[in-house]
């Protein structure tokens, strides 16, 4: 038997909880901003109550074109996409065994994400001059999803069985919450930097 195999053939007990457990936080994050949204139309004027300061705030970020940069609310967009994660995450603990081109096609969506991500966080913070709360849940659930499905997929074979593929995804994923932590370290200083956002709480 081969080594994807045999790795393929052990339940991921602790990544399908992690799916879950991400999935939960990303959907409610996009919940919580549909209805900041939904409230903001039928009260115009009226502050959101994730406005806790002129930096820490998400109204702004809601009325922004940046907040429905294809035409309709982003929070849409988790509506809709964390579900899959959940299921991905539910069908992996009870055993399930989805083909290549699942991981393949979960992979590249988490990846795209995490990059849609990115730019919304540098537009937050370097245009908009602001940090979003649930917007923040949303950056910490997407990045998390993204480092440990990338290595999962690696350390399984899904892009290539060469060893040296393998042993790079194993490699991400043991350091998975390293990363994670530094990325989030290190949005964290430039916010710092740009905003002053521990001073504007």
């Amino acid at each position: 038997m081969s080594n994807t195999a045999e790795i393929s053939a052990r339940k991921p007990v602790a990544v399908s909880i992690l799916f879950i457990v991400v999935a939960a936080l990303g959907l409610l994050a996009a919940f919580a901003l549909t209805l900041e949204k939904i409230h903001a139309l039928t009260n115009p004027g009226e502050a959101a109550s994730c406005d806790f300061s002129v930096v820490v705030q998400c109204g702004k970020n809601l009325s922004s074109w940046q907040g429905s940069l294809l035409g309709f609310p982003n929070p849409l967009i988790g509506m809709m996409a964390w579900p899959v994660v959940a299921a991905t995450g539910v069908a992996m603990l009870a055993g399930a065994r989805l083909a290549n081109w699942y991981w393949r096609a979960f992979d590249i969506v988490a990846t795209l994400g995490f990059l849609f991500t990115v730019w919304l966080y540098a537009e937050s913070v370097f245009v908009l001059g602001t940090l979003c709360p649930w917007c923040m849940v949303t950056w910490i659930a997407t990045i998390t999803l993204t480092v440990v499905a990338k290595g999962y997929t690696i350390k399984n074979g899904v892009w290539g069985t060469r060893p040296w593929i393998l042993a790079t995804g194993a490699k991400i994923l043991s350091w998975s919450p390293t990363i994670i932590l530094g990325i989030l370290l290190i949005e964290a200083l430039i916010a710092q930097v740009r905003l002053d956002w521990i001073n504007n709480l």
